[in-house]
């Protein structure tokens, strides 16, 4: 089944170059079937990147996906066009006026984990978004800083400053290979890591009510699941693209900005080197197995959501 969006949104036509089975409004509203419907809230800058990458992985599924662009309500971004956010992204505050639910929401990572959470512009709406989740929405999934966000709302973990940025791919360990989130893992598997805070493996096995499901023995902890929240909390960027690390890099050695080569990321750490994707398969199973989870867990009436 493929993923639904509108055929003016770039995702579209990306995802259909590379034989992504998407389909446009029009014809989803024609086949007798209720769609998931997933929510994005992007807090990223470069939104259309973002997108393109969470719809690849969920959209690869067997089931038919809807997706939800949402936004902060306040908050203005100065790196996607005005007309694009306008045409394709729901202010938050209109989300919630509506009342609708959705079977799952992905809440995006942003540049800004150098803030105390406190600090941050748009903090006390996001901490409404991580309510509204435990009504509206049946599973949540936070995504590197969305995760660390939401981990701290819920449980109180704190993310601690690193002396240098955690930056490139690192070798993983998978803790909790019964999970249904990690149907078909490899034992051993390589993460892309982005980010200059961490949090402590000792922290989050302080909360019973947390299970680590995937860790590493030099970026931390990766995946935890909240059942409680039926949420997860990934720390790392499954959903990278190829190149978006080479990215990250060239825009620092353009700006001056002091950086290390991301490790084991391109062939003997020569950036003179294209990269090479060693996390697809593994990113594909693990939207994979939490879109099946929903589909499996989720209520066919959307109204019963959160009851």
């Amino acid at each position: 089944m493929p993923i639904k969006l509108p055929s003016t949104l770039p995702a579209y036509a990306v995802l259909s170059r590379e034989g992504v089975m998407v389909l446009a409004e029009d014809a989803a509203d024609r086949q007798d079937i209720r769609p998931l419907r997933i929510a994005l809230l992007n807090l990223m800058p470069k939104k259309i990147q973002t997108e393109n990458q969470f719809a690849r992985l969920i959209g690869a599924t067997p089931l038919q996906i809807e997706l939800s662009l949402i936004r902060m309500t306040e908050h203005q971004t100065r790196n996607t066009a005005a007309e694009h956010m306008e045409e394709f992204y729901r202010p938050f505050a209109d989300v919630v006026a509506s009342g609708e639910k959705f079977d799952g929401l992905i809440i995006t990572g942003a540049p800004i984990e150098h803030l105390p959470f406190q600090d941050v512009t748009y903090w006390q709406e996001l901490e409404q978004v991580f309510a509204w989740t435990q009504t509206h929405v049946h599973s949540t999934f936070g995504v590197c800083w969305g995760g660390m966000a939401m981990i701290n709302h819920f449980h109180g973990v704190q993310k601690h400053l690193l002396d240098h940025k955690a930056f490139g791919c690192f070798r993983h360990t998978v803790t909790a290979p019964a999970s249904p989130y990690l149907r078909g893992f490899s034992d051993d598997i390589v993460v892309p890591v982005s980010r200059w805070t961490e949090m402590k493996q000792s922290e989050i096995d302080a909360r019973p009510a947390l299970h680590t499901l995937i860790t590493s023995a030099e970026s931390g902890p990766c995946l935890v699941e909240d059942p409680a929240h039926r949420a997860l909390y990934v720390f790392n960027h499954f959903e990278y693209d190829s190149g978006t690390l080479k990215q990250e890099y060239d825009r620092d050695v353009a700006e001056g900005t002091p950086i290390n080569v991301p490790c084991n990321y391109y062939p003997h750490d020569d950036p003179a080197n294209a990269p090479q994707n060693r996390w697809r398969s593994h990113a594909h199973l693990l939207y994979g197995n939490w879109i099946n989870e929903i589909y499996q867990t989720t209520k066919y009436d959307l109204n019963e959501i959160g009851t």
